[in-house]
């Protein structure tokens, strides 16, 4: 008669495979997704009038992202480490340039009268634009702004934007203001 080998007892194998699946749920890290930080403009009143607004061109500088990722920057192609610096030039016009954006007085409240700039900067991508070259150009457009707040910020308060209190980054905000223009991307490729 043959001899029966012994079986294994598999009872509480599911109970194990359970036990890792959760132990691997719970100290995996998920991806985490990266975008833009961007306060949208409050909805406007049904009852509103919606008015032509018109734009002086000297007011406004179109930097466009090809889908080969090439930046032009006011009718100059350059490399995306030069935005910066050609923003923040086009924005604060220290020579009161012509061909730069015009400066109207503003009263701002719990500061009195500042020379804000008329500047936008209006951004066109084509749809075969990559996702770094888009988020790099936006980074470096929020970079300019931002330095261009510090320095209104050192010159009149000694500190820093992220250094000062609340009040005092709002006036900053309106002094400096964001002004930048999304267009719709265009499919360059298919006409």
């Amino acid at each position: 008669m043959a001899k029966k080998t012994p079986e294994i007892n598999s009872s509480s194998t599911a109970d194990i495979a359970f036990l890792l699946l959760c132990y691997f749920l719970m100290t995996t890290t998920m991806g985490q997704d990266s975008g833009l930080q961007r306060r949208l403009p409050p909805m406007p009143d049904k009852n509103q009038q919606v008015e032509d607004q018109k734009v002086n061109r000297r007011n406004i500088i179109v930097v466009k992202i090809n889908s080969a990722d090439r930046l032009l920057a006011g009718n100059e192609p350059m490399d995306v480490s030069q935005l910066k610096d050609k923003i923040k030039e086009f924005l604060n016009n220290p020579a009161n340039d012509p061909n730069l954006p015009e400066k109207s007085p503003k009263e701002i409240e719990g500061f009195g009268v500042f020379e804000v700039s008329k500047g936008v900067i209006s951004l066109q991508n084509d749809r075969g634009t990559s996702y770094q070259a888009y988020i790099a150009v936006q980074n470096e457009l929020v970079k300019a702004i931002n330095e261009l707040r510090d320095d209104f910020c050192l010159s009149h308060y000694g500190k820093v934007y992220s250094k000062l209190d609340e009040e005092k980054q709002k006036i900053a905000r309106e002094a400096i203001p964001q002004n930048i223009s999304e267009a719709e991307p265009k499919d360059i490729n298919k006409r």
